[in-house]
């Protein structure tokens, strides 16, 4: 059973990554992505809804109904996606306003829902749990990189995904300079054809990778 568990996390880092592997969950990869402020602050909230709905499809599996599975699973996600929200609202209000409607999108985000159909609706609880967990902390660590990327070139800053709030409380500043005055932003980074365009080279290096 351990082995089981331990495969089952391991395997959304990098064999069955979601974005560069599994090539699902586009849309906020591909939009939230500016800085990475928003793109870990998508990826937890993701994998926060992934392991909780799949622990929760994988204890009722057995008396959920098949012909009505899915309209049961979209139920469940998203009620894990208003905790998501109102949560969020709460702690970490200026990220909610910048990551807007893809919050509520994750409702239909397809790694979620294929996760519960094809993994949390036929295995038990820790698998599942252990699959969420891998599959989401894969997906915000993608993000988190092709956030950097985008940011670091376009921006020429890097952005901590820390509460404002409260940086200064603790002499934090969550927005650290890289470069020095003379540095000229590629702004092309940070519009939607610099998403493409950067997505499309970190999916070139993976599957350079996978090959060796």
């Amino acid at each position: 059973m351990a082995k089981t568990v331990v495969q089952e996390f391991t395997k959304g880092l990098w064999e069955e990554v979601p974005p560069f592997r599994l090539v699902l969950g586009l849309c906020p990869v591909l939009a939230v992505t500016k800085t990475v402020a928003n793109g870990i602050g998508m990826g937890i909230a993701t994998t926060f809804v992934l392991v909780c709905s799949n622990i929760l499809v994988s204890v009722l599996r057995k008396i959920i109904p098949s012909q009505v599975r899915v309209p049961i699973f979209i139920i469940i996600i998203a009620t894990f996606v208003v905790v998501v929200e109102l949560v969020m609202q709460a702690v970490a209000y200026e990220l909610f306003l910048l990551l807007g409607i893809f919050i509520p999108l994750i409702v239909v985000n397809c790694i979620i829902l294929g996760r519960a159909e094809a993994f949390a609706s036929k295995n038990g609880v820790l698998p599942s749990a252990a699959d969420g967990l891998g599959m989401g902390i894969g997906f915000t660590i993608s993000l988190g990189v092709l956030s950097a990327i985008r940011e670091a070139f376009g921006s020429g800053t890097f952005s901590i995904p820390f509460p404002e709030q409260l940086a200064p409380l603790f002499g934090i500043d969550p927005v650290i300079q890289l470069f020095g005055p003379s540095f000229q932003p590629f702004t092309f980074m940070v519009e939607a054809p610099g998403a493409f365009v950067c997505l499309g080279l970190m999916l070139a290096v993976m599957n350079l990778f996978g090959k060796k």
